[in-house]
């Protein structure tokens, strides 16, 4: 499936779900709602055309304003990659696991917990491994994370 064809088949089987980005130079890249996820992730793992059967990555990333998740997919029997994205408030941050999809999600998802504080609903295993168990002092991978030993680098312009 080319390039074009992927974005017309993802968009016209999941419609207003499913929104393409001009951002994808190599892969189709989609932005998708949180409440869509895992309906979409479990659409295209089980469609003949698609199977998508490999979860490459899960990469969360603060912007200084929200939250954005990237899942980047694959279909290893057909040859096909596109990416999903979500963006979302910092308040109540959540996210249905996949993890039931692909059990590789796992540890991407405790990470994007630990690190960013995102909660990942439906995970049947969310605790530390980065950090040590008896962290306190917040998500250190937010912009505006402080902790006392903490040495913040100066920007660079």
């Amino acid at each position: 499936m080319t390039f074009e064809e992927l974005t017309t088949y993802l968009t016209e089987k999941f419609g207003e779900k499913i929104e393409p980005l001009d951002t994808g130079r190599y892969e189709p890249f989609f932005l998708i709602k949180e409440e869509n996820l895992f309906e979409i992730c479990e659409a295209v793992k089980t469609d003949d055309k698609l199977r998508i059967d490999f979860l490459c990555n899960i990469g969360a990333v603060d912007t200084g304003e929200k939250f954005e998740i990237v899942y980047n997919l694959a279909s290893v029997e057909k040859n096909i990659r596109f990416d999903l994205k979500l963006v979302m408030e910092y308040e109540g941050a959540e996210v249905d696991s996949v993890q039931k999809i692909w059990p590789g999600a796992n540890w991407y998802e405790r990470e994007m917990w630990e690190l960013y504080g995102i909660n990942i609903k439906n995970h049947d295993n969310l605790k530390r491994f980065l950090l040590p168990d008896d962290w306190d002092q917040g998500n250190p991978m937010l912009k505006n994370w402080d902790a006392p030993d903490f040495k913040r680098m100066p920007e660079v312009e």
